[in-house]
Formats: C-alpha cells, sequence, structure tokens
C-alpha cells in the first residue's frame, strides 16, 4: 500500500459510495422498503462513505509524512471492512439472503482494527 494507492481507492470508495446511495435512494427507494431494508441499505452506504473519507485523510497524512507506514495497515483494513461489511449489507439488501448478514461483523471488526491501526501509527506523531 502507498499514499497514492489509498488516495485512489478513498476515491474510488468514494465515488462508488455517492452512486451507489443515490441509486438506493432515488431507483430502488421503494423496493428496499418494501423488503424492509432500506435502513440496513443506508447504513451500509453510510459506512462506506465514512471510511472513504477516513482512507483519504491517512491517504493525505501518508503523502506528508511518508515515514507513517504503518498507515498502509489502517488502509487495508479498513478497505476489507468496507468491502465486507458493506458489501455484505448490499448483497442481503439485493438478493434476501439473511445469512449474509451474519458476515458484516467480520468487516466491523475490520473497521474497528483499522481505527486500532491508526491510533498505533500516529502514537509518536
Amino acid at each position: 500500500m502507498t499514499a497514492r494507492l489509498l488516495l485512489q481507492l478513498a476515491a474510488l470508495l468514494g465515488g462508488l459510495g455517492v452512486a451507489i446511495g443515490a441509486f438506493g435512494a432515488h431507483g430502488l427507494r421503494e423496493t428496499l422498503e418494501k423488503s424492509g431494508r432500506f435502513d440496513t441499505f443506508e447504513t451500509a452506504v453510510r459506512y462506506q462513505f465514512y471510511h472513504a473519507l477516513a482512507l483519504l485523510a491517512i491517504g493525505v497524512l501518508w503523502a506528508v509524512r511518508p515515514e507513517l507506514r504503518a498507515l498502509g495497515t489502517t488502509g487495508w483494513l479498513w478497505v476489507g471492512g468496507i468491502i465486507i461489511f458493506s458489501g455484505s449489507l448490499y448483497a442481503l439488501c439485493f438478493t434476501g439472503i439473511t445469512k449474509l448478514g451474519a458476515v458484516a461483523p467480520i468487516g466491523g471488526l475490520l473497521l474497528l482494527g483499522g481505527w486500532l491501526s491508526l491510533l498505533l501509527a500516529v502514537r509518536k506523531l
């Protein structure tokens, strides 16, 4: 992982968060509300977008402070967390397979691990 890759992933995941959120709010709202999954969908989008912004922040920090190589671990944990947490919730919303919801906590743990990793990476600033 590099600062440049972090920034690229932040841009990609942030843009996808906006697109997916808009699609869900406008194109799928009725379907998601009928299935009772609109709140779940919004949670997935919100967590994706928050962590895309966090990726952007650590990418900028790493570009300014290249010695903070441990930020790469933070980035990988957050990217994995977004994919597993938000991805499993999106899949649940679109397929109705409730077992997919059981995967979300793994993604949540990765997101939490990323925050812990950030704490450790910047402790000597």
